[in-house]
């Protein structure tokens, strides 16, 4: 029997699980799996007899050691600081790795090591990063097979609201980490090539500089840009590309309210605010409101969002920003931490709703002196809210490619990530059975 040992049990291991236990007694698979919260992965497994639930520290390595070295593959669904050290001793124990997660430089510095020891440290292999990667190689590797030259590559991704559950003027429910979102963009300047030009978009533009997407059949979306789209030339083998430009999805005037917050320094997280506990949402707001006696609060909002943009007031009436009756109860908080807290309060998935991931690429290219355009989206609709979209299309890709390393059918070694044919084409595969696929469009320009 082959032990798979998963590490954390969150939102977007729910899917993983699911499909590994579906195929635990037909590969003989048994999977150990732990999170600080057991009586959450006791409710993920259920009565099976292929799974247990496991109640020590991944994050010690004195404990976490021992179940490795007992296990044929490890499964890492923690915070992306942890990885490291994980796979440091997957290496020494010689047990192949998997992530979902970004490969970090200290992380890339541990190929050789993991060549050595034989195993495979597949990382990037959710949906963003993973499924983005895989869908766009395979449209590049075809272009370039018949003799094309990619000129350019735009590429977004969104975790969003079904069409059915959109009932709030934001046109947005988290449906993954809401910390990361309140923080999207922070710690550096955005980075990609437009037609040969470098461009940086800093913080404060971000949410201001937007792109317009259509995808028929679930209309309009905008899209900001990712930290750093330049490092992609390598990864896709796009050296020399002269456009190349990632981005995140959002529904129109999201990202024209969220530039308000930023405006007003809301978004910040690198202070405390003093006597937070006490503030309700009304006075927090007022906190980076200019003094002005005489008027309201919501006159003083008015009067910085401008008439131009008085279209977006509905969007923050929607969040309560007004009230005066209860306060936050955060003490020490962060003015991050506080806006994070109003916008759950306000923008969580309630009973019944369902979520949406939608991907979307366009490319350029030139073949014999004329140009051509293919766009690829795929839209993705959340089960409920345990399998939902974003755990569908972060852990099926994850699981099969579990399956694929225990199975013998992934010959890589080294820490690496779904780039290659023979990697990407039967995930692409199995996750169309999942109503995870792209429709294609290719017009001559």
């Amino acid at each position: 029997m082959k032990t798979i040992l998963i590490l954390g049990a969150g939102l977007s291991a729910s899917s993983m699980i699911r499909y590994l236990l579906e195929r635990a007694e037909e590969n003989n698979w048994y999977l150990k799996i732990v999170d600080k919260d057991i009586a959450l992965v006791k409710r993920k497994i259920g009565k099976t007899k292929f799974a247990e639930a496991l109640s020590f520290n991944a994050l010690d390595a004195q404990e976490r050691r021992p179940v490795i070295g007992h296990s044929d593959l490890v499964i890492s669904m923690l915070p992306a600081r942890f990885h490291v050290d994980v796979a440091k001793d997957c290496i020494d124990l010689r047990v192949n790795l998997i992530t979902p997660s970004y490969i970090s430089p200290e992380m890339r510095a541990l190929d050789a090591q993991a060549r050595h020891a034989n195993i495979v440290i597949m990382n990037e292999i959710g949906v963003d990063p993973g499924i983005d990667h895989m869908s766009a190689m395979k449209i590049i590797h075809a272009i370039q097979s018949k003799g094309g030259i990619v000129e350019s590559f735009k590429s977004f991704c969104g975790g969003l609201i079904a069409p059915e559950s959109d009932n709030n003027p934001w046109h947005y429910k988290f449906t993954w980490n809401p910390r990361n979102v309140i923080l999207a963009g922070q710690g550096g300047a955005a980075m990609f090539i437009d037609n040969g030009e470098y461009k940086y978009i800093p913080y404060n533009r971000l949410f201001d500089r937007l792109d317009k997407i259509t995808i028929p059949n679930y209309g309009e979306f905008e899209g900001y840009p990712n930290r750093d789209s330049l490092s992609y030339r390598k990864t896709y083998g796009l050296d020399t590309i002269p456009t190349l430009y990632r981005g995140t999805l959002r529904r129109p005037n999201f990202c024209k309210g969220f530039h308000v917050f930023i405006e007003l320094g809301m978004t910040d997280d690198t202070y405390r605010m003093t006597d937070s506990e006490t503030l309700t949402p009304r006075s927090f707001l007022n906190a980076f409101l200019p003094y002005n006696t005489g008027i309201s609060v919501e006159d003083k909002f008015k009067l910085f969002l401008r008439e131009d943009r008085m279209y977006l007031y509905e969007q923050f009436e929607s969040l309560g920003i007004f009230d005066k009756d209860e306060s936050f109860g955060f003490p020490n908080a962060t003015p991050a931490q506080l806006l994070e807290k109003l916008m759950v309060a306000h923008l969580s998935l309630q009973e019944g709703d369902k979520d949406m991931l939608v991907m979307y690429h366009e490319f350029v290219y030139s073949l014999n002196g004329s140009q051509h355009k293919i766009t690829s989206s795929m839209i993705n609709l959340g089960e409920d809210q345990t399998y939902t979209s974003m755990s569908n299309t972060v852990g099926l890709p994850v699981a099969i490619a579990a399956k694929m390393i225990l199975n013998g059918d992934l010959k890589e070694k080294g820490v690496t990530l779904p780039i290659r044919k023979e990697v990407y084409e039967p995930i692409l595969s199995e996750l169309e059975l999942y109503n995870i696929r792209f429709n294609e469009e290719e017009i001559s320009l």
